[in-house]
């Protein structure tokens, strides 16, 4: 089905047909057409931070901002699905055109700049999702005029807000589109934030435990993951996302968008994904459990990323170029490689 759509969306602005395509997925799911669209992701259970799963592929943040296609989503057979980013106040985002598709790369580049219409809209959203089959993540962040001191204080009120409507929370300080956000993953903020945050999970989790993960960027250097290590040793969050996008290019010379600003992901990213994915499993082991993502463009993509260590994966970008029979091939050469 999506093979058949696929040269008209690709004939719209990047954006527009983004919309477009959860419109259509919604229309799908509200006709009962879903099972028909795309193939069922076979049964393969695991556990994340505590959370059971049907099987370890998820839908990444920055799909569903604002929490509107939630049970659209699941029905597509994702085990997990995070929304947001989200911020305190509504905010526009970064002028357009802020999305952009390097096809010949199967790659995608944006700038969004965490638009979406605020929390207390996402809360009301998820409020009137009716058929979570599956785990729902909240992916929370800070305005773009709230300087990098009183950041803390928006993550707070998004996690005092999500809490009872999340099955877990990712704080997102590695987006490359907000200015400053990067620097929150230096290990004195990084330390400062996520004890905070974690004060306040442990005084909400007495009624319900909710796990907080972070996500961490794939241009951090050695020193970086090594300061990162330390942070996570301290018990301030209970496992790790890894990774966001890049501001790195690599991309041929003779790509027309690879001087367009905003993070890069896509199978360019896989290599530089896959190289922090490994090097934080290097350091902090089985300390925490790791979502892998970033690249997924085929099934074995995935499943890579799971023989390196991680304990499930999301996809995002992938899925622009294959649709969404990429979730029950990547489940599938998962639990190939397990008896392989």
């Amino acid at each position: 089905m999506y093979a058949l759509l696929r040269p008209l969306l690709f004939a719209m602005d990047a954006e527009r047909a983004h919309h477009r395509t959860l419109q259509f997925m919604e229309a799908g799911y509200r006709a009962g057409l879903s099972r028909l669209m795309v193939p069922r992701a076979p049964d393969l259970p695991t556990t994340l931070a505590g959370l059971p799963l049907r099987h370890p592929v998820g839908l990444a943040a920055g799909l569903d901002k604002n929490g509107e296609y939630i049970d659209a989503l699941f029905a597509l057979g994702f085990s997990f699905v995070e929304v947001g980013t989200v911020t305190p106040r509504p905010q526009a985002g970064n002028p357009k055109p802020r999305l952009f598709r390097l096809k010949d790369e199967m790659a995608v580049i944006n700038r969004f700049g965490f638009n979406n219409d605020g929390v207390d809209a996402l809360v009301r959203n998820v409020e009137r999702a009716r058929n979570r089959t599956g785990q729902l993540g909240i992916n929370i962040g800070k305005n773009k005029d709230t300087d990098n001191e009183r950041a803390a204080d928006d993550y707070l009120h998004c996690l005092e807000r999500v809490h009872a409507h999340a099955d877990y929370v990712t704080v997102n300080i590695s987006s490359p589109n907000t200015v400053g956000l990067r620097a929150l993953q230096e290990q004195d903020a990084l330390k400062e934030l996520l004890s905070r945050l974690r004060d306040m999970q442990l005084r909400l989790n007495t009624s319900r435990r909710v796990p907080m993960f972070v996500k961490i960027a794939p241009d951090l250097n050695d020193s970086d993951l090594d300061s990162i290590a330390q942070v996570l040793a301290a018990d301030v969050v209970d496992g790790v996302i890894a990774t966001n996008t890049t501001i790195d290019r690599p991309l041929p010379d003779s790509e027309p968008l690879r001087n367009e600003a905003g993070g890069l992901s896509g199978a360019p990213l896989l290599p530089k994904a896959n190289a922090t994915l490994q090097a934080l499993l290097s350091r902090i082991g089985d300390q925490l459990p790791v979502i892998g993502v970033g690249g997924i463009t085929q099934g074995e993509h995935a499943a890579q990323k799971m023989q390196m260590g991680a304990q499930a994966v999301q996809l995002y970008s992938g899925l622009v170029y294959r649709g969404p029979e990429l979730i029950a091939e990547s489940v599938h050469a998962i639990a190939g490689a397990r008896t392989a």
